[in-house]
Parts: structure tokens; C-alpha cells; sequence
């Protein structure tokens, strides 16, 4: 068994990050929109506001109350996305009940939409001409990639169909040719299709839906999921139960987490170096 360190993966891409960052002749603004007052969020933020200013990035925080409208907020963002240097423009979520989340994430400019929200940049994903990447699942790449092994073989499961992770993780595996059979909670007989799998990737946010007994010995498990419990942080997998079972596991907190912020940052880099109109 070995544990998946995705802080020593990220601290490696932020490395690099950081070397190309100081070669622009600016310096780039990422900016996160948050709505609201909730502690979750705010922690979250302020983690990557640490994160962005280590790497050379300057950090903005946009805040704005739990009351505002959706047209007020559309009209905010309409005006970050104008601002010189702006490389780098998210809306944190989940935005408080009574907004239009699509509507809001679709008023962010495409080409500094580093977290891939919005349609027309989840439309370019899937014609397979992406501007820029989802960051979690470049991160579920990532994690995969450090591992040096040979997956032609493997079977592989995705749990969870969101926008964010399972559908993208499982278009870009599909893509390099593996076998992926999708799944989610509500899945029959999800059981027997995580004890076939060679390589699990689950991405659901509901806490320790996968236990030891459910794997199979020496299968490589990637948790991209987290829920809030127990007034912490916990993924889809029960981290105690299944680490003696697995051949490689990725811990909540410390697995894919942190590369996916590094992710995330690389899309602002890349929209640093070349900001160009969408084709």
C-alpha cells in the first residue's frame, strides 16, 4: 500500500509555476468571487489566496453580501472581467440558495475562466479543442501520471457524473484510450462494479461511500470527492478502512485536493502567457 502525497505533487507543479511566473513582464491578478458568509467558503479562499501570492500571482478577493441579486452579481463580474491583468476569475461554490449559478458563472469572460464553469468553455472541452481544463480533473490526471505505471490494462471506474470532475475525468480517460465505466450512488449493484475495478475515482462528496471491503486488493483508489463531517473535511473513502487494502490511495485532505489547485493556477498561468481571443 502506498499513500498518494498530493501536496508533494502540487508543491512540484507550483514549482514550476512559480519560474514561469517570474518571467512575465507583469504580474498577474486571479481573483475569487465570494458570496455570502459561509465558513467553508471563506477558508477555502483564503487557502488560495496563500497558494496564488506564493506562486508570484496577485490575489483578489471580490466579496459581495448573501442578499445580492443575480443580475447585480452578472453585473460585477461583467466589470472584473474588464479590469487590466486579470488573468484568473472564479465564482466559489456552492452560491447561495436564490441565485442563478449558470447564469452567473456564464458571465465570466471564457478566456479567464480558469475553472471552466462557464458553457462556452465546457463546449470547447468536449469538442476535444479546449481553451483550458477542468483543474480537478487535470488533477485526477496528474495523480495518475505521478503514479509511472503502465494503465493500458486497468479497469477503470468513475463515481459521480458532475460537471466538475466525473464527467470531464472520465472524457479524458476515454480519450487516452482506457477502459471507464461511469457510475454514481444511485448506480445497482455499484458494489460489484468498485471490486472489478482496477482503478477507482470517485467524485461524489458523499462521506465514506467506499469501505475496504469494497475494493479490491492492491486497486488504485483516487478520492476527488469531499463533504463536510464531524466539523471536518472527509472524502468518498474511508481512508482508515481501505489503506491496507489498495495498491495506492490518495488521502482528504492532502491528495487531490492540492493539485487541484495547483491546476487551477496553471490555467491562470497559461492564460498569462498567451491571452488570446477564442478561436
Amino acid at each position: 500500500m502506498q499513500i498518494i502525497d498530493g501536496r508533494k505533487i502540487a508543491r512540484d507543479i507550483l514549482e514550476q509555476v512559480s519560474v514561469e511566473v517570474s518571467k512575465l513582464s507583469f504580474r498577474p491578478i486571479f481573483c475569487d468571487v465570494l458570496i455570502g458568509d459561509d465558513a467553508a467558503s471563506k477558508q477555502y479562499v483564503a487557502m488560495k489566496a496563500k497558494t496564488a501570492e506564493k506562486a508570484g500571482f496577485e490575489f483578489r478577493r471580490a466579496e459581495f453580501p448573501k442578499g445580492i441579486k443575480t443580475e447585480e452579481v452578472i453585473l460585477e463580474i461583467k466589470k472584473l472581467n474588464n479590469e487590466k491583468n486579470i488573468c484568473g476569475l472564479i465564482v466559489q461554490l456552492p452560491l447561495p440558495i436564490g441565485l442563478g449559478t449558470q447564469a452567473v458563472l456564464n458571465a465570466i469572460d471564457p478566456r479567464i475562466d480558469v475553472d471552466c464553469t462557464g458553457k462556452a468553455n465546457a463546449d470547447l472541452f468536449y469538442s476535444g479543442k479546449p481553451y483550458l481544463s477542468y483543474p480537478t480533473a487535470q488533477a485526477v490526471m496528474a495523480v495518475l501520471d505521478s503514479l509511472s505505471l503502465d494503465l493500458t490494462q486497468k479497469k477503470f471506474l468513475v463515481i459521480g457524473r458532475g460537471q466538475l470532475v466525473g464527467r470531464p475525468v472520465n472524457y479524458l480517460l476515454s480519450a487516452k484510450g482506457y477502459e471507464v465505466e461511469a457510475a454514481d450512488g444511485k448506480t445497482e449493484n455499484i458494489e460489484r462494479a468498485i471490486m472489478q475495478a482496477d482503478v477507482v475515482i470517485s467524485a461524489t462528496g458523499h462521506p465514506k461511500l467506499i469501505t475496504g471491503q469494497m475494493v479490491k486488493p492492491g486497486a488504485i483508489v483516487i478520492d476527488a470527492g469531499t463533504s463536510e463531517s464531524e466539523g471536518g473535511i472527509v472524502g468518498d473513502v474511508d481512508f482508515d478502512s481501505t489503506k491496507e487494502i489498495t495498491g495506492f490511495v490518495s488521502p482528504v485532505p492532502g491528495g487531490v485536493g492540492p493539485v487541484t489547485v495547483a491546476m487551477l493556477l496553471s490555467n491562470v498561468l497559461k492564460v498569462a502567457q498567451s491571452i488570446l481571443p477564442l478561436k
